[in-house]
């Protein structure tokens, strides 16, 4: 038995067995399932099972983080099953919110046609090169008619997305593609190109070119599926293999004509004003946050929903600004600060897996120094985050700009190339800032478990000062903290919030609350409350910092049904009221009210421990001992 099988055949024991699975994808690190019953996986088991990295639940999918070799597990699990390789998701995700359903469905729909896109991007990336080295001429066939080949991924884009979608809403993808090409037809370009009034039937049809478009095709297909199940239902037996795509093309090509064509070049045009915006105004704002949130964007598998409005840069604008200077700042972090813990650590077998993950992540592919290094030490991801912040500050203020689609890594370095050659000096700049800066933070103020140096004078002596008349304290003796809240714990693992689940942020404990209400498990004083009063940030005397985090994902319900008695800066004893909730209210609203309290500074001590002597807990019990 190969490995591939032998993890292929824990994984799927792990996830409750062949039966569990409808189906199984692969991204370029990841498993996706779609599972009957979620509830069936050994989520313990699973993470503790050798070769896998991480696990995520995210669009309805079951993710597995298996690294580079993920193809040929997905290879071994399809021979034991046999899976068609549909991304349509479980009937567990009718009951997420509406914008999860919707970067799910994105991210499936797009997922099958990244590696085309990235192919080409890359393509086009090397004949730029070429041309810049004066080894090929764009008069000469030759480069025609390999920038055809390149151009031709996105110009029929439209036909590529059309049968994914299909795929997606299961319907025909024959039907689909049809009415993908029918959008970019020569005819119907020399209509739009022409300038005359183009008209369906008397009806006035929009003169929209259809050419690398992203949203109309998919909003397409999916009134093309509700009207072909139509079709199926009223077309008799005997003549449906014609009746169903004749009423399928008539009843779908004018409404795509008509509405809902136009209507996605509608969303297009209004997010060219929101790029002009950023691009005329804030330029710095989009690498900044892409280049610190990348992380977590991959941890959830968001990183994939961007993809739309990146193709729809390319589309508006001829570049794009959204995804790689960004994701080319983070990713280049990840590879320093793995290459340090790689230098510095004394266990073999990280050591190999840090000089490893360094090494891929140079390349753009991240999640084995992510789950396997940097989120696994905990504090290197934030060194991370910085540097990833601050070399994307660099790429928006001097305007970087990608030209092509390319996984972001030191290959990609091409897709930057024009006639300004300032813009791949600029990346080449932001690689050396996000790459040394990662290393530096990551060899001199952290070790290699994750937790950051001190000096001689923070052990002996911290000056930081907790308020105006008072300083914090060394923490000579335990420091117990009692439970802000009554309930009943929960297995950090089944908190629904990747961030929280893996500890990302420190010690994590968590509590799903039977009574409304917080209260002060030390003397202390808030640090931070959010205006939403979902979430508290407090601190005692001895440096202990809190985040008590009252529900999941209740940043959206806007503050309703939350009462504060605190503000930032404000002084309180142990037992004191912090914050009320309405918990029906929460509830009623979808939201879980599962608390997550973490020990945000954990790295600062030598242990956290926390006490489950009892699964219910009161206002009160004793929580946590914290050790210097």
């Amino acid at each position: 038995m190969t490995k591939y099988q032998e993890l292929a055949e824990n994984i799927v024991g792990n996830i409750g067995g062949l039966d569990n699975i409808e189906s199984v994808t692969n991204c370029m690190t990841r498993l996706r399932f779609v599972l009957k019953d979620n509830k069936k996986v050994q989520e313990d088991h699973l993470k503790a099972t050798p070769g896998v990295q991480g696990t995520a639940f995210k669009g309805g999918q079951y993710q597995v983080i298996i690294g580079t070799d993920v193809a040929h597990v997905t290879d071994e699990i399809n021979k034991m099953g046999k899976f068609t390789p549909s991304d349509q998701p479980s009937a567990d995700l009718k009951e997420e919110k509406i914008i999860n359903r919707v970067l799910g469905a994105i991210t499936s729909i797009f997922q099958p046609i990244i590696p085309a896109i990235c192919g080409a991007g890359m393509l086009k990336a090397v004949l730029a090169l070429l041309v810049f080295l004066n080894v090929l001429n764009v008069e000469t066939q030759t480069y025609q008619l390999l920038a055809l080949l390149a151009d031709s991924a996105f110009y029929f884009l439209p036909v590529m997305l059309a049968v994914t979608s299909a795929q997606y809403f299961k319907a025909n993808p024959f039907y689909a593609a049809v009415l993908g090409a029918m959008l970019i037809h020569p005819t119907f370009a020399a209509m739009v190109a022409s300038g005359e009034p183009i008209s369906f039937a008397g009806i006035s049809v929009r003169a929209v070119s259809y050419g690398s478009a992203v949203v109309p095709p998919i909003l397409i297909v999916w009134a093309m599926a509700h009207i072909e199940r139509l079709a199926k239902k009223i077309s008799p037996d005997p003549v449906k293999i014609f009746l169903v795509p004749l009423l399928v093309f008539l009843v779908t090509a004018p409404l795509a004509w008509i509405i809902i064509g136009p209507l996605g070049a509608l969303v297009g045009d209004g997010l060219l004003v929101v790029f002009e915006f950023f691009n005329n105004q804030a330029r710095w704002v989009l690498p900044v946050l892409m280049g610190a949130f990348t992380p977590f964007f991959v941890m959830t598998g968001m990183h994939y929903s961007f993809m739309p409005v990146q193709l729809a840069q390319y589309a508006t604008l001829g570049y794009g600004t959204l995804l790689g200077p960004g994701m080319l700042a983070s990713n280049i972090a990840q590879s320093g600060a793995s290459l340090a813990v790689a230098m510095k650590t004394k266990d073999k077998t990280m050591k190999q897996t840090a000089f490893s993950a360094s090494t891929t992540a140079l390349f753009g592919i991240t999640e084995p120094a992510l789950y396997g290094v940097t989120m696994k030490l905990r504090t290197p991801l934030w060194v991370v985050v910085a540097s990833g912040g601050i070399a994307g500050l660099w790429a928006g203020l001097t305007n970087m700009r990608t030209y092509a689609s390319a996984t972001a890594g030191i290959l990609a370095l091409p897709v930057y190339l024009t006639d300004d050659i300032s813009n791949i000096i600029n990346a080449v700049i932001c690689i050396v800032i996000a790459f040394v800066m990662s290393f530096v933070l990551t060899m001199f103020f952290v070790n290699a478990e994750g937790k950051e140096k001190k000096s001689t004078v923070e052990a002996n002596e911290p000056t930081v000062p907790f308020s105006d008349t008072q300083a914090v304290q060394p923490l000579r003796t335990p420091l117990e903290v009692i439970s802000p809240l009554a309930g009943q714990r929960v297995a950090v693992s089944d908190i629904p919030d990747s961030v929280f689940a893996n500890e990302i942020m420190g010690r994590t404990i968590a509590i799903n609350p039977n009574a409304g209400q917080v209260i002060a498990p030390f003397d202390g004083e808030v640090v931070t409350i959010f205006p939403t009063s979902h979430a508290i940030g407090i601190k005692n005397a001895q440096g202990v910092e809190l985040l008590i985090h009252i529900g999941i994902d209740t940043v959206e319900l806007e503050g309703k049904g939350y009462t504060a008695f605190v503000q930032a800066g404000d002084a309180f004893k142990q037992g004191d009221v912090l914050v009320q909730f309405d918990q029906t209210f929460i509830q009623d609203k979808g939201y879980s009210t599962i608390t997550p309290i973490v020990v945000t500074n954990t790295a600062d001590f030598t242990d956290v421990i926390v006490h489950e002597e009892n699964k219910d807990i009161q206002q009160g019990d004793l929580l946590l001992s914290i050790f210097q």
